[in-house]
């Protein structure tokens, strides 16, 4: 069984809500983010998303940017995250999801690089920029790597196409709690719970809320509402400060 199915079905048996991290895979290097992923699943995370640096992250806020430029600059290409990816899987059995653009799947070659994926331990994919009116056999070529296809449904999606996305997802559906790019905020969305409840109308799959999730309190509050929370920007931006101090990973605690 895929690692996040697995994961989800069993926090589900216990009453437990998921913890999903995200990253910027190479920020400040890979060794780093090795050990960051180890780190992260001593502690309990429950999946952690690594984001594949790209030099036009169009989804992303300041703070990822930020990541992906110093992971470029650390010398992270796609082929490199999945040689570390494998590295992780020697020691740790965590669920991982790619968050990548789509340009950089074309151009490693579309079924080779799901296949290199699923070789190196990945569980799913979250492509940005890839809708999936335009998918077209990326969700077949998906399933048969024993992939999951995460898919975005954001606060201004209408109804009908709701039920088109989520019946075409797997493993959980990812809700952008708010419109824009990634990034802290001060206060989470006010409309989580009804764009929840829509979500549901049409789907079985967990559904994990981010964008914006900077504190406990918050994480909280939409826990409420979804069976995960998804922390980023405020974790990204504490390697940010700390990224070249040795202390990086108990920090990362």
């Amino acid at each position: 069984m895929n690692r996040i199915v697995e994961r989800f079905a069993g926090l589900k048996n216990r009453g437990q809500k998921g913890f999903v991290v995200y990253i910027g895979a190479g920020d400040p290097n890979l060794e780093a983010t090795r050990q960051l992923a180890l780190a992260f699943d001593k502690i309990g995370v429950d999946v952690l998303e690594l984001g594949v640096p790209f030099s036009d992250p169009l989804a992303d806020g300041l703070v990822n940017q930020l990541a992906a430029q110093r992971g470029l600059e650390s010398g992270t290409t796609p082929t490199k995250v999945l040689e570390t990816i494998k590295s992780i899987r020697k020691e740790s059995k965590i669920p991982l999801v790619l968050y990548i653009y789509f340009n950089l799947l074309h151009r490693h070659g579309f079924q080779k690089f799901i296949q290199d994926a699923a070789a190196a331990g990945v569980d799913g994919l979250l492509v940005l920029d890839l809708p999936p009116e335009e998918s077209e056999n990326y969700e077949a070529m998906m399933r048969e790597a024993g992939l999951c296809v995460i898919y975005l449904v954001a606060p201004t999606t209408p109804d009908d196409r709701i039920g088109l996305i989520v019946k075409r997802g797997m493993g959980f559906i990812y809700y952008v709690s708010r419109e824009g790019v990634t990034g802290m905020q001060t206060k989470v969305s006010d409309t989580i719970s009804t764009m929840t409840a829509k979500i549901r109308a049409h789907t079985q799959l967990p559904i994990a809320v981010g964008f914006g999730i900077s504190n406990p309190e918050q994480a909280r509050a939409v826990a409420a509402s979804a069976e995960a929370i998804v922390v980023g920007s405020a974790i990204v931006n504490q390697i940010a400060q700390h990224g070249k101090s040795p202390d990086l990973v108990p920090k990362g605690h």
